[in-house]
């Protein structure tokens, strides 16, 4: 996945867990993308804006590989201000992608289809608990549209994940991979 390299960079800590992602991904022929908290960059001189490696930058990741894979991205936030700045990032990729602005609980219960890959990373984590419940409910509200080979990678890990890895874990979900910063989860165990 050649597309993956221009993103190897060093602010990008979370890039480890996003490249193994996507190689699973790529080998369980996933294309359906399902992202809560939507990349939101960060301005510079007041009108122009950047990339913000350091929260991984996910959105034009996960829509860069739908492109590649004839995918889709869904990505919401309850933030029109980061959905707009996601649209900026992601622009050459708009037809890959559908932007919502709306609570992730709310969107994946009236989300209809099967998601191949869930990417949480709503809420900041500055209230631990409350991000970590809010996990909790993305978990649940979206368990009925994972199958076997979806993928579930979760953000934040420690400062959200608190009662989600149980949860997924109880429902038959292995840990595939797990760094500093994320976890990466599915019911099949192989890295296949």
């Amino acid at each position: 996945m050649k597309f993956l390299d221009q993103f190897s960079k060093l602010k990008n800590i979370r890039y480890d867990s996003f490249k193994k992602t996507f190689e699973i991904c790529e080998k369980r022929n996933l294309k359906i993308i399902v992202e809560t908290g939507t990349s939101r960059g960060k301005i510079k001189f007041f009108f122009f804006k950047k990339h913000n490696w350091k929260d991984g930058m996910s959105t034009i990741m996960f829509a860069e590989y739908a492109k590649n894979k004839n995918g889709f991205l869904h990505t919401c936030d309850i933030s029109k201000k980061n959905i707009n700045a996601a649209k900026i990032f992601t622009k050459k990729f708009s037809d890959y992608i559908d932007y919502n602005v709306v609570d992730s609980v709310s969107f994946l219960n009236k989300f209809s289809n099967k998601i191949d890959l869930l990417y949480l990373d709503s809420l900041d984590g500055h209230d631990s608990d409350m991000a970590s419940k809010h996990q909790l409910e993305e978990i649940k509200s979206s368990l009925n549209k994972l199958h076997y080979d979806s993928l579930v990678l979760l953000d934040d890990k420690g400062t959200k994940t608190k009662f989600s890895i149980t949860f997924l874990l109880q429902n038959n979900f292995h840990i595939l991979y797990e760094t500093k910063y994320q976890v990466l989860l599915s019911k099949n165990k192989s890295l296949d």
